[in-house]
């Protein structure tokens, strides 16, 4: 049976939050969860982070940082794909 990586499991958090996981694999994040301390804070600190943010307004982003963000975070998705294609 597959077992997840830390760093695979922290890419699923949100997904998990959102309850978008098929059953499987979300039976295998909560494996890892119950197996893993450090992943365990990390999720408690992630709900933490999400309920601290979401009593904040909401001010609009400047175009130019918004497609700066937007850019990392593709690039960043995109460097993980290819790591794993590599492995």
């Amino acid at each position: 049976m597959k077992r997840f990586s830390c760093d695979e499991w922290v890419e699923l958090v949100t997904s998990y939050l959102d309850g978008d996981l098929d059953e499987p694999t979300g039976n295998l994040f909560e494996e890892h969860l119950g197996a893993c301390e450090s992943c365990g804070h990390y999720l408690h600190q992630f709900r933490v982070t999400v309920t601290a943010l979401g009593t904040l307004r909401p001010e609009p982003l400047p175009d130019q940082a918004r497609e700066r963000l937007l850019a990392a975070f593709r690039d960043r998705r995109n460097s993980r794909i290819e790591e794993r294609r590599g492995s």
